[in-house]
């Protein structure tokens, strides 16, 4: 058994991630920002915890990571304003990093984006610049940490059932479901050959452990 830690926990890939690695026998923790939603996360068979990452220090950080073995970051914004999103998308996942680190938690799971990149290719007029623009900065972090990290660049997200098949070799986003993303989550926590990858990946016809592993 693991004890692992999602950020962002009251999100649809995080509720749906929480049951499956409960069912694996893993000791769950769901950082939610709004105490209402512990009820959520409990339900989903994790042990909900109140903190607002966006305004924690990285001592702080690393107090909450505390014992345990890895963490997963599954937060944003959510849109709304670009300082919000740099804020949440970019420096708080930064200070997640440097707070794992000096935790001792060295794995890391960052669920990413496609086409996230310094190269994203995403107008500075767009809504989406300053999303593209925070992945990249904290994708490139993490890159460059010491931690045992994997980055998943899932393609546009959907409420379909899984498939428990992906595509991981697609040139072009196209969607996968969000169940599957969770899937893949938690297999990459269990495939050790995972650790320094980044996983890009639309649905597909190969079974998700045979993908990445």
């Amino acid at each position: 058994m693991s004890r692992i830690l999602i950020i962002g926990g009251h999100g649809k890939i995080a509720l749906l991630l929480a049951p499956l690695l409960a069912e694996r026998g893993h000791e769950v923790t769901s950082v939610v920002r709004n105490p209402d939603h512990v009820i959520d996360v409990e339900s989903a068979g994790a042990t909900g915890v109140v903190a607002d990452v966006e305004t924690l220090s990285i001592a702080d950080l690393a107090d909450l990571f505390a014992g345990q073995d890895a963490i997963v970051w599954s937060a944003g914004a959510g849109g709304g304003s670009p300082q919000r999103t740099y804020a949440v998308d970019r420096d708080a996942a930064i200070r997640s990093m440097d707070a794992a680190e000096r935790a001792g938690v060295d794995r890391y799971v960052m669920v990413s984006y496609f086409g996230a990149g310094p190269d994203h290719g995403v107008d500075p007029d767009d809504a989406f610049f300053a999303y593209a623009e925070a992945k990249a900065a904290a994708d490139a972090h993490l890159r460059k940490s010491a931690l045992s990290a994997t980055i998943l660049a899932p393609s546009a997200l959907t409420l379909d059932e899984p498939t428990g098949r992906i595509d991981v070799g697609a040139a072009e986003s196209a969607s996968v479901p969000r169940a599957d993303v969770a899937a893949v989550i938690a297999d990459v926590l269990a495939t050790p050959a995972t650790i320094g990858r980044t996983i890009r990946f639309n649905s597909g016809d190969v079974p998700i452990s045979d993908a990445i592993g």
